[in-house]
């Protein structure tokens, strides 16, 4: 349920709030003074897009903030699954839009687009112009009789879809293996070649880059070999100036007086350590040098392998490993031509055996669509009835062509509907107005209501086109689904403004320059006198405030 609308600086909107309530919560006012916007922000909060410019020229940001109560299974596992934490069995969803970016927070927490419509399709459902024409397209309409009748239709819709798609990977892959059924000699040559040639080049995982690294060191090897020579001769014990030499000397002095002073002994025997250290590094750097004399044959042995790997990289992949997975699928593509009748045969059963399973899928669903269809139809019939289409007939209509399977079945779902006598049924696209339109998806959502585990729907434009008896059974329809769920309208119609449970009106004022929409909730009086403003409009006079109070009256005893 929506406990809390915060709307701040969007549009003449300067900081509002509503708490809203269980049961029939209505919005009115005139046209003009804002109602239209707070939809448009509670559909910005739950995902959708925002112009920019909405954002009042005298603020840096606009804010919509909902609450909802997290009182039912399917809401609280929706938020495990996507990973939210729980905030008092509350649902807190904030966007934020500020200089053309928008923020979103979950519970405090931010979280993108996606993850939050995910979560807004469990908490809310809103219902305006644009829903109820989408009565009129054949996917919304396989949609809601399938919504109708999912707990018989368990998972088998998800079977189906991967059926369908696992069934249309084996038939491309048929369809390229029979187109090349005529040139598998030529596909079969260019394959084994191309086998041959990765073969030959016997390569091994991470072999490239070890090459690489030696043929560094050997591309630079003159200039190691230079400083390799310096070092050796710095340190070694030819000539007079070498470190060797030089040290060997002042170990002879200290020697020739050790005698004299016993304190000497340890910095002689330092010393030692210090010639022996520095003749082990000579050697060594004598050893590294006679290896760098023998690396030119080396350095061209590395070359050319490198120049090997680098082009067969560069035809088959990129990479060592894309290479081994090339070779990999032509191995087996060959395996396929030296026996491509038996190949071709496999496929062809696959092939079958896939096309069976998903038509047997589609046969299942469609059996219990036909079955729940005309339960379905029953049920809209008697709820037109309430909405005052006395003599309606309602038919869905569920078509078959089994030539034509897709991630759906082979379906085609027609709503179908004649509203006078004597007339045939025709489907809903050619025959209803904009007010039928409205009607009939209040009928599918008291219909649905017990299926639908939604909590909060909210009504745009519900009263479109209708008026008299017919708005009068469309306020007592939307009182009777508010027993069940919480129901927000938005109305001119003060035969539905009169059965609210909480009334809110909606304003607009000048404060200084600025223009500001203003929400007040209405007591029963201040009630009875929106009622009195949309019966009599201009000219509220004492017989239209007890006209007013006597619809007030009756709603309250259809209650």
């Amino acid at each position: 349920m929506l406990l809390n609308l915060h709307v701040k600086n969007i549009a003449l909107i300067d900081d509002v709030e509503l708490d809203f309530g269980e049961g029939l919560n209505i919005l009115t006012g005139e046209t003009g003074a804002g109602k239209s916007i707070l939809i448009d922000s509670i559909n910005f909060a739950l995902g959708k897009r925002m112009k920019a410019d909405t954002v009042r020229d005298d603020a840096e940001y606009a804010l919509c903030e909902l609450t909802f109560s997290a009182d039912s299974d399917e809401v609280r596992a929706k938020l495990d699954e996507l990973d939210i934490p729980r905030q008092d069995d509350c649902v807190v969803l904030q966007r934020r839009i500020m200089k053309g970016r928008n923020t979103i927070r979950i519970n405090g927490e931010s979280a993108s687009t996606a993850v939050l419509k995910e979560l807004a399709g469990v908490l809310i459902d809103i219902h305006g112009q644009h829903e109820h024409q989408s009565l009129l397209y054949p996917d919304r309409q396989r949609e809601m009789l399938d919504n109708f009748c999912r707990d018989e239709l368990g998972d088998l819709p998800e079977r189906l879809a991967k059926a369908y798609d696992e069934h249309a990977l084996i038939e491309k892959e048929l369809n390229e293996a029979l187109a090349k059924e005529g040139g598998i000699d030529k596909e079969k040559e260019l394959a084994g070649f191309e086998v041959d040639e990765i073969l030959s080049a016997a390569l091994s995982e991470g072999e490239d880059e070890i090459l690489e690294a030696e043929y560094r060191k050997l591309s630079n090897s003159r200039a190691i070999l230079e400083a390799v020579e310096y070092a050796h001769s710095c340190s070694g014990y030819e000539g007079d100036s070498g470190a060797g030499s030089l040290i060997g000397r002042a170990l002879g002095k200290l020697k020739s007086v050790e005698a004299y002073d016993e304190a000497l002994a340890p910095l002689i025997r330092e010393l030692t350590d210090i010639d022996g250290l520095l003749n082990d590094f000579n050697r060594s750097v004598a050893a590294y040098n006679d290896d760098l004399d023998d690396s030119q044959g080396r350095f061209e042995e590395v070359e050319q392998r490198l120049n090997i790997i680098n082009r067969i990289k560069a035809r088959y992949g990129g990479s060592i490993e894309k290479v081994n997975e090339y070779l990999e699928e032509k191995q087996k593509m060959l395996e396929r031509y030296l026996d491509y009748d038996n190949y071709l045969l496999a496929l062809k059963e696959k092939h079958d055996k896939a096309r069976d399973e998903m038509t047997g899928l589609a046969d299942k669903i469609s059996a219990i669509r036909k079955k729940e269809a005309a339960v379905l139809s029953g049920k809209l019939k008697e709820a037109l009835y309430d909405l005052n289409f006395l003599d309606a007939r309602f038919e869905i209509g569920v078509s078959q062509d089994k030539d034509h399977i897709g991630r759906h079945g082979y379906d085609g779902i027609t709503f179908l509907i004649s509203t006078n006598p004597g007339e045939k049924l025709r489907p809903l696209k050619d025959v209803a107005s904009g007010g039928e339109l409205s009607r009939v998806m209040l009928a599918f959502k008291s219909v649905l209501a017990d299926r639908d585990d939604i909590k909060t729907l909210i009504f745009d434009e519900i009263d479109a086109g209708i008026s008299g008896r017919t708005a009068q059974k469309v306020s007592e329809k939307l009182k009777r689904l508010s027993k069940d769920k919480q129901v927000i309208c938005i109305t001119h119609l003060p035969q539905i403004a009169a059965m609210a449970d909480m009334h809110f009106e909606i304003s607009k004022g000048v404060e200084g320059t600025h223009t500001r929409t203003e929400v007040k909730l209405l007591d029963g009086d201040e009630a009875v006198m929106e009622l009195a403003r949309m019966l009599g409009g201009a000219m509220i006079t004492e017989s239209v405030i007890n006209n007013a109070k006597e619809m007030k009256m009756l709603a309250d005893s259809i209650r």
